[in-house]
């Protein structure tokens, strides 16, 4: 695979990963449709272990592992499926971009890394500035944009602590089997979600756009991105990955408002260029290895 190939197409699947879950969930419900995808993605990789005859570790630290992978899971996709219904599908791409600095708190609080260096204190400040900018005012159209920003947040900082987790546990598992045995745990709850949110009724009218949305993400948001990004985390360096991170929110704001016509308010468009700043000051150390020669 050409890692040029690979790394366009994490992109381009992470950029339109907000808006697919947004279509998907306000054409069903927010509970069958994350179980919908969950259950597809569950499927394709039991698949491709198969296939493949990629091994499936069950010793008791790779279960572990699976089981604080599939809870993160779990709960940052439930919160995020619900905040998708009151908020732009940009601003979740948005929140999620934060998803390096919260972790590289939590790495240095939990497993004694030296990450948070005096710039990137500074990143995470002006961060949080436009964060609390976004939370400061209301959002048009809907009187629970304040919520569903606090979920999807909420979603995004138990998706990072779960990767820290994971990276305290040091299992020795592939992306493939990670990712299914995540999968394994999760699903199952996602189905009991469904089953009190909605009583196990079903969709009356399912759209096309929705459906086509769920199979979208089930197919490609939860199999292909992730194999994607292992694949690319292990062929170029830091600096080169750490640019997806700025430019997907990019992306996936021009594409709602294009494609949803969302409108993005004045004072959260200063928060989201806050955001955006801090997180390249975040990331400014590994961005400089894009001017070393040879690179």
């Amino acid at each position: 695979m050409s890692v040029s190939a690979a790394y366009l197409g994490v992109i381009l699947i992470w950029s339109t990963t907000p808006l697919a879950i947004q279509w998907s969930a306000q054409g069903t419900s927010f509970s069958f449709a994350v179980m919908a995808r969950m259950l597809i993605g569950l499927a394709i990789c039991l698949v491709l272990l198969r296939l493949t005859h990629t091994e499936f570790p069950f010793t008791p630290a790779a279960r572990r592992l699976y089981a604080i992978s599939g809870l993160s899971m779990f709960v940052a996709m439930l919160l995020t499926y619900w905040g998708a219904l009151h908020i732009p599908s940009g601003l979740i791409s948005v929140i999620f971009g934060l998803s390096p600095l919260v972790t590289g708190v939590f790495a240095a609080l939990w497993l004694s890394e030296r990450a948070l260096t005096p710039i990137r204190i500074a990143g995470l400040g002006l961060a949080l500035a436009g964060l609390w900018l976004i939370f400061g005012q209301p959002w048009p159209g809907d009187g629970q944009a304040t919520l569903g920003t606090a979920a999807v947040v909420i979603g995004m900082t138990v998706q990072a602590l779960g990767l820290v987790w994971i990276k305290r546990l040091n299992a020795r598992a592939s992306a493939l089997a990670i990712t299914t045995g995540s999968l394994g745990v999760a699903t199952p709850l996602f189905v009991l979600a469904w089953l009190i949110v909605d009583s196990a009724q079903p969709p009356p009218d399912t759209t096309l756009r929705a459906g086509a949305a769920i199979v979208y993400l089930g197919v490609l948001g939860s199999v292909m991105g992730f194999t994607l990004y292992y694949y690319i985390i292990k062929h170029l360096d830091a600096g080169r990955v750490a640019l997806i991170m700025l430019v997907t929110p990019v992306a996936a704001l021009l594409l709602g408002k294009t494609l949803n016509a969302e409108f993005i308010p004045a004072h959260g468009w200063m928060g989201i260029a806050l955001i955006g700043s801090g997180l390249l000051l975040y990331e400014l150390q590994a961005l400089r290895q894009l001017r070393r020669p040879g690179m």
